[in-house]
């Protein structure tokens, strides 16, 4: 059963960044997702299955 990601929701994914940080905020979503580094704010596009692959946790919920 897919997750209910929404836009704003901040997750922690398994791997870390380059640049330090494995916290993500979602930006976009949809069959793609499009997500943003809370360490450097760079951007990553992930298909869904790949980045729900890679979720540890849901940080935080937006709502």
């Amino acid at each position: 059963m897919p997750m209910a990601l929404e836009v704003g929701d901040v997750v922690e994914l398994k791997k870390q960044h380059p640049c330090g940080s494995n916290n993500f905020e979602i930006v976009r979503t949809g069959a793609d997702f499009r997500i943003k580094c809370l360490g450097c704010e760079k951007q990553i596009w992930l298909s869904r299955s790949e980045l729900e692959k890679r979720i540890r946790k849901v940080v935080k919920e937006e709502g």
